[in-house]
């Protein structure tokens, strides 16, 4: 059996399951064939929620934290990755600048942060950690848990190019989402490789531009599979000009609920679901599982208290929430000691290097995981993403549940590098 995995043996995942490892190499070059035309993002990390009936990608990150909870079994894989992506960016990189979140005393995000030094030392680039942190003036050590030291060191810049002092970076990579906007001291600089590029920030990127990409992807992907896109697409909508303190675009809202909770009624009663159809409002920019709330009737718009409006009127660094998405909501099947779980996997490059499950004792099935009180199990991406089991009864194998983790993560890795096209400021001076 697929662990901790509870929905049927029977059904549309197992049977997608199936349909994705008959297609193994038709989809593999698929795949090879679209990154011989769009570059994946740097790094990537994709939640999915596995319904059972629906397999879907629910939030895809470009500047994923959480690298500790990849398994030392992991690292190789990602060194690996690490050493092919430098390689095609600035092959004689030699020195790597890494600039983190401003968290100096979030330990468990510390953590992530030397877990990435380790991953680009051992591909064999000299790593320093750079900080806008206007506390951190001088080098400063921080001790963690398990014994190591990190040393954050304040930024330089000299002329059009970013380091630190005696240290002059090829490359530079962010660890930072960019909510709060881009600072004036990445900009313009020469001769100097940015990863992932500014627009990937949370100031310029949008949650609904992604699923737009992600919904061409899975129309493509689909077809080429025989399949219904629905089952790996979750629908959505999007409204602006909405103001959660003074009640602004709240009709936008509800009409925009109404609409997809029908066409949610719809699928279910194609498919013959008996589950009670729900959506995610969700901020349009941002991260951290801030700015989302659950809604299973658009009436329930009406009743807003206090405290859930003020939950989704600001998202990290205080900004305030004035466009949303509206996303189709998948529940989740997967469990792990009878906590809700979800799988969350992570790329380098074009690869799938690792994942984990994001496990919450006090969520439900419909509800967002990424909250405090979350804690998190790794998954075996190490091997069996790479290594499917042809021939083994669907549902029974983890390696080809784990498989199919990896496709659905490459798609929207794949959506995310449309949508970087598309944003890209210098789109138009490129023939």
């Amino acid at each position: 059996m697929v662990p901790h995995l509870v929905t049927a043996l029977t059904g549309p995942i197992n049977e997608l399951e199936q349909r994705i490892l008959e297609s193994m190499p038709a989809i593999e070059r698929w795949f090879r064939l679209e990154w011989m035309e769009h570059t994946p993002p740097f790094y990537t990390s994709v939640d999915i929620r596995n319904a059972g009936f629906k397999l879907a990608p629910v939030d895809t990150n470009l500047y994923p934290g959480g690298w500790n909870n990849l398994t030392d079994d992991m690292l190789p894989l990602a060194v690996q990755a690490a050493m092919a992506a430098i390689e095609k960016i600035c092959p004689e990189a030699k020195n790597l600048l890494l600039i983190p979140e401003n968290h100096t005393r979030n330990t468990f995000y510390l953590s992530n942060v030397a877990q990435l030094q380790r991953i680009f030392l051992q591909a064999g680039l000299n790593v320093r950690l750079g900080s806008f942190n206007p506390d951190i003036t001088a080098p400063t050590r921080l001790e963690l848990s398990s014994g190591e030291v990190l040393t954050l060191e304040p930024l330089q810049r000299e002329g059009r190019r970013l380091g630190l002092k005696d240290f002059d970076p090829c490359t530079i990579l962010i660890n930072n989402d960019l909510s709060a906007g881009t600072p004036p001291m990445l900009r313009d600089l020469h001769e100097q490789f940015v990863l992932p590029p500014l627009h990937a920030g949370w100031s310029v990127r949008r949650k609904s531009l992604h699923f737009a990409a992600y919904e061409e992807v899975a129309k493509r992907f689909a077809k080429l599979l025989g399949m219904d896109q629905w089952l790996i697409n979750p629908m959505f909508n999007h409204c602006g000009r909405v103001n959660f303190a003074d009640g602004e675009g709240m009709a936008c809202m509800r009409d925009n609920v109404d609409v997809l909770l029908t066409k949610i009624r719809r699928k279910y009663k194609e498919y013959g679901i008996q589950e009670k159809p729900f959506v995610v409002v969700k901020a349009d920019n941002g991260t951290y599982g801030m700015g989302v709330m659950t809604v299973r009737d658009a009436a329930e718009l009406n009743e807003i208290n206090r405290r859930t409006r003020n939950k989704m009127s600001t998202v990290k660094d205080g900004l305030p929430v004035s466009d949303v998405l509206i996303q189709e909501g998948v529940v989740t099947n997967e469990r792990i000691n009878e906590a809700v779980a979800e799988p969350v996997v992570y790329m380098l490059d074009r690869y799938v290097v690792g994942g984990f499950y994001r496990v919450h004792a006090e969520r439900g099935v419909d509800e967002n995981l990424n909250a405090p009180g979350a804690s998190f199990v790794p998954l075996a991406f190490d091997q069996s993403a790479h290594l499917p089991e042809p021939g083994v009864k669907p549902g029974a194998s983890a390696p080809n549940r784990f498989y199919m983790y990896g496709v659905l993560a490459r798609l929207a890795m794949l959506a995310a590098s449309y949508e970087l096209e598309q944003t890209d400021p210098n789109a138009e001076d490129v023939d």
